[in-house]
């Protein structure tokens, strides 16, 4: 865990869910024996963002809904190198929600994690597509006008190959769903319910606490049982791998022009001269 250590101060509020999905993170890199040097793990802006510079290794910090197309491109050069994606829920379901169909879609070989807390922490407590109506926030005092999106119904639309979910509060579960996440072959969907102390008072670690729940005996195989484990929160939330498909080929498998190579994308970079070429524009 060391090798991770970095020196800048955490200053996420007291309580915030990133302390915990930081160390899961952590913890699951090391138990897999992954070093800082051959992970990449890019971040949008956020809360969780932050993360970038509070932990050793490749980071990249990008721009807000943007960090999944930057993600896949990265992985799509260098198919050796686990890459790691994190988002909110803010701006995965708004600005980004377009990267976020064709990721899925496009069955991407990297992870997702989902910073769920309901809002836009970094920017005082607005409320998101996730945050439920009636929901009194910073801008919305009367709670938003529009209907809220029904993520993980609208994610298993989609027709994913892995779908989990966590909760801040428990760092072994949390653990083992993101070293699952890691060796799946495809697009990796991971939803991290997490506390927001400040600006989210409806979903509270203790509310979280109280009604989450670790599944047991479950067939991550059953698509409908898993989507609809995943849908029903009423009363409890289930947490764990709540599907996994491991037969559909990534993206990359696809791309005929790739079948039989052996070398990465960036292996296959050389320097050229395009002084005669740029003598047509002179």
């Amino acid at each position: 865990m060391k090798d991770y250590s970095c020196a800048t101060q955490c200053t996420w509020c007291d309580g915030c869910g990133d302390y915990g999905i930081w160390t899961a993170l952590k913890r699951a890199l090391v138990e897999l024996n992954i070093s800082p040097h051959g992970v990449l793990l890019c971040y949008d802006v956020g809360c969780h963002g932050n993360m970038s510079d509070k932990l050793l290794g490749y980071r990249f910090h990008g721009l807000h809904g943007r960090v999944l197309p930057f993600a896949a491109g990265a992985k799509l050069a260098n198919m050796h190198l686990p890459v790691l994606a994190f988002g909110g829920d803010g701006a995965s379901f708004s600005e980004g929600i377009g990267h976020l169909v064709h990721a899925v879609r496009s069955n991407y070989p990297i992870v997702f994690v989902l910073h769920n807390n309901g809002n836009y922490g970094l920017t005082t407590g607005q409320a998101s597509a996730l945050t439920p109506q009636g929901q009194p926030m910073t801008a919305s005092p009367n709670g938003i006008p529009e209907q809220t999106l029904p993520s993980m119904d609208f994610i298993f639309s989609l027709e994913p190959t892995f779908v989990a979910r966590g909760f801040s509060g428990n760092i072994a579960e949390m653990s083992e769903i993101l070293k699952a996440a890691i060796k799946h072959r495809g697009f990796a969907f991971v939803d991290m319910l997490q506390a927001c102390p400040t600006y989210n008072h409806f979903a509270t670690h203790e509310y979280l606490l109280e009604r989450c729940y670790t599944i047991e005996n479950h067939d991550t195989s059953d698509f409908q049982k898993a989507r609809a484990l995943a849908v029903d929160t009423s009363k409890k939330i289930a947490t764990g791998i709540l599907y996994q498909n491991e037969n559909v080929p990534n993206f990359y498998e696809r791309l005929v022009p790739r079948q039989g190579k052996k070398t990465t994308l960036v292996e296959e970079v050389e320097v050229r001269d395009v002084s005669t070429l740029m003598k047509n524009f002179v």
